[in-house]
C-alpha cells in the first residue's frame, strides 16, 4: 500500500508542477518577486494536500507564535533538513516570501528548477566556497532589505534520521552581518518521506518553531552553536524513538 501511495502522490506532483511551472516561467515576465513567490506557494499548499490525502502524512506544527512579527522586520530561518518534505512544506506556514539558499544544479530540474530560477533564490556553487559565502551575505542582505525571509538547512544536505552533520556558518554570519535574528527549526520529516528512498509512509511529521535568536554583537560561530544545540535538543523531544 506504501509503495502505490507512494506513486501516486509522485504522479500528483508530476502532474502539477508541469502546468503550474510552465504558468510561473510565463507570467515571471509581467509579474514581481512578490505575487510570483505567493503563486508559486500555492503549489506547494496542493503537494501537502497530497501528501496528507494521498500519503497519510500528517503535520503538527508548534511555536508559530515565536515567528517575528510585521511587515518589514526581517528573519533568518535555520532549519534541520530530512527530507523533501520541509522544503515543501516551510513555505506553506511562513508569513513573508522566502528565498531558499540551495545549489545550483537544482535549477537544471525540468519546470521545478525553472521556476525556481525565476523567483530570486539564492544559487550557489558550492565548489568554491569562500565565494559562496561571499555571494549568500551579498543575495541575503538585498534580498532581506526587500522584506523576503532567507531559509538554509545549516547542515547543508540531508541527514537520515538520527543523524546530524556539520552546522557551517553561512546563515549565522548573514545575520551578523545584517542584524536579523535567526529562527531554529526541528523537523521530524524523515519519520515519514526518507531522505533516500522513493517509499513514503503515513504518520505524524512534527514541525517546531523556535523563539527568535538575536544575532546583534555575536560571533557567528558562538551563534551557530545556540543554534545547534537548540535544533538537537528539539530533536529529540519531537522524535525521541530514534535517539534512544
Amino acid at each position: 500500500m506504501a509503495l502505490i501511495r507512494s506513486i501516486l502522490h509522485f504522479a500528483w506532483m508530476l502532474l502539477t508542477v508541469i502546468p503550474w511551472g510552465l504558468t510561473l516561467v510565463l507570467i515571471s515576465v509581467w509579474v514581481k518577486r512578490t505575487p510570483l513567490w505567493w503563486f508559486a506557494v500555492n503549489w506547494f499548499r496542493l503537494v501537502i494536500w497530497g501528501t496528507r490525502v494521498i500519503l497519510g502524512i500528517q503535520v503538527r506544527v508548534s511555536g508559530l507564535e515565536n515567528l517575528p512579527q510585521g511587515a518589514t522586520t526581517p528573519a533568518i530561518l535555520l532549519s534541520k533538513h530530512q527530507s523533501t518534505l520541509e522544503t515543501l512544506l516551510l513555505p506553506t506556514l511562513m508569513p513573508h516570501p522566502l528565498a531558499f539558499v540551495f545549489k545550483r544544479e537544482l535549477l537544471r530540474i525540468p519546470f521545478f528548477g525553472w521556476s525556481m530560477a525565476r523567483l530570486d533564490m539564492i544559487h550557489i556553487d558550492r565548489e568554491s566556497r569562500a565565494q559562496a559565502l561571499k555571494h549568500v551575505v551579498a543575495q541575503g542582505k538585498r534580498l532581506l532589505a526587500q522584506g523576503t525571509w532567507i531559509i538554509l538547512f545549516p547542515e547543508g544536505t540531508r541527514m537520515a534520521r538520527g543523524q546530524k552533520g556539520t552546522y557551517q556558518t553561512a546563515g549565522t554570519r548573514l545575520a551578523v552581518d545584517s542584524g536579523a535574528p535567526v529562527v531554529p527549526i526541528a523537523v521530524s520529516s524523515g519519520k515519514c518521506w526518507p531522505r533516500q528512498g522513493f517509499i513514503k509512509h503515513a504518520g505524524i511529521v512534527e514541525v517546531s518553531i523556535g523563539k527568535p535568536i538575536a544575532s546583534v554583537g555575536r560571533e557567528p560561530k558562538e551563534l551557530m552553536r545556540e543554534v545547534e544545540a537548540w535544533i538537537e535538543a528539539e530533536m529529540r523531544r519531537i522524535d525521541p524513538e530514534v535517539y534512544r
